[in-house]
């Protein structure tokens, strides 16, 4: 699979010819662009996340391991009580 990159631009182009009415050319350019697979690129790009780099994962699990301990240290202390998750 190719996958191009979001800066990279395909222009599409369209003429009218002599004796073509408007309608007719909006079809032609949208047949065009359909063929050139613009919309399903951009489509297949719309919520595209960049993937989070190592050290912003480790640092992320490092603070939810110690929060984790610290929660279960209060919890033995009986300083809170223990929460139970919530139905629907």
């Amino acid at each position: 699979m190719v996958r191009l990159q979001p800066h990279m631009s395909v222009n599409v182009q369209v003429e009218k010819n002599n004796n073509e009415s408007t309608a007719n050319l909006i079809r032609r350019f949208t047949k065009r662009v359909q063929g050139s697979g613009i919309i399903n690129r951009i489509r297949r790009e719309r919520y595209y996340k960049r993937a989070k780099s190592r050290n912003i994962g480790k640092t992320a699990k490092l603070l939810k391991l110690e929060k984790k301990v610290k929660y279960e240290t209060l919890l033995k202390l009986g300083k809170i009580q223990e929460t139970r998750g919530r139905r629907r």
